[in-house]
């Protein structure tokens, strides 16, 4: 009986790792995704499979797509396309280093790792800003009707599609903000979370409160905030049963609609924006029944 990748509904843990790999030309993945699969429970580690990885093993998988590309006034929505990408979840940073070189080994020579990016919990749950992420987010058996596929297809019941994006934050910026004004960019206020009922239109909050759209636009958050030693932001992470929910509040944020494009963008830009398919676990161990 297939199901979704346990570390998809999982908490988000203490530390993280995201590992982006793109094809090596000329290689054949399928051995290399083969003893990946074997060793991957979906747990500790989800694993997801870009467009190009899915038409390199001449498979098909319905829903799957490129990640959209935007522009607007003084932002830029990027599409970075990779092959396969894989979320490390754990508590020891030592541990996770050691983790994502055993599955760089792994996937050699077919796999070249292009970009590593660690991440972390701030506080209860809480974005480089201050404030609160994922107020909103679906939980319990909802969580699981908003992240897993249903169908008749073979290998796909039970799998997941995920949007990834790595935003860079001017913290300083930020900072520089009256209190106000950067409650009005959320459209909560910092000190208790609470929704700001009149709040600009711009607020991020009602740029993407995910009842207002028809239909409802839920996606399963499982953000995490990142730095490096110059920069730092947040890993947005959002799982769904399509890319249809993400794609309708991303339309939102852009301003594609009514012209008002989300406040983030004053302070925040994605540098980075891809889609991949997660596909399902059977008896503990990855299904690539689909794509085989």
């Amino acid at each position: 009986m297939s199901s979704i990748q346990p570390g998809i509904l999982g908490p988000v843990p203490p530390l993280a790792r995201y590992l982006t790999f793109n094809l090596s030309p000329g290689e054949d993945p399928r051995q290399n995704l083969h003893a990946l699969s074997e060793a991957i429970d979906g747990d500790q580690t989800v694993v997801g499979l870009g467009q190009s990885l899915i038409l390199t093993l001449e498979g098909h998988v319905e829903g799957l797509r490129l990640f959209p590309r935007h522009a607007g006034p003084g932002f830029d929505v990027p599409s970075t396309a990779g092959a396969l990408w894989c979320w490390l979840k754990g508590d020891d940073r030592g541990e996770l280093l050691h983790r994502s070189r055993a599955i760089e080994e792994t996937l050699s020579p077919a796999f070249i790792l292009e970009n590593v990016t660690d991440a972390f919990q701030y506080g209860p749950s809480l974005d480089l800003t201050g404030y609160v992420d994922g107020t909103e987010n679906p939980t319990d058996e909802q969580a699981t009707e908003v992240a897993t596929v249903h169908s008749d297809q073979t290998g796909l019941d039970g799998s997941s599609f995920v949007a990834v994006q790595q935003w860079v934050h001017d913290l300083d910026l930020f900072d520089a903000m009256p209190q106000h004004e950067q409650d009005n960019t959320i459209g909560r206020k910092k000190s208790d979370n609470e929704e700001i009922e009149d709040a600009p239109e711009s607020a991020h909050i009602k740029r993407t409160a995910q009842e207002s759209f028809d239909p409802e636009a839920f996606i399963l958050r499982r953000s995490m905030p990142w730095a490096d030693e110059q920069w730092a932001g947040l890993v947005f992470v959002a799982f769904g049963k399509s890319f249809d929910a993400f794609e309708a509040l991303l339309k939102r944020m852009v301003g594609e609609d009514d012209g008002i494009p989300d406040a983030l963008f004053r302070f925040t830009k994605p540098i980075t924006g891809s889609y991949f398919w997660c596909p399902p676990v059977t008896d503990g161990r990855l299904d690539l029944s689909a794509v085989d």
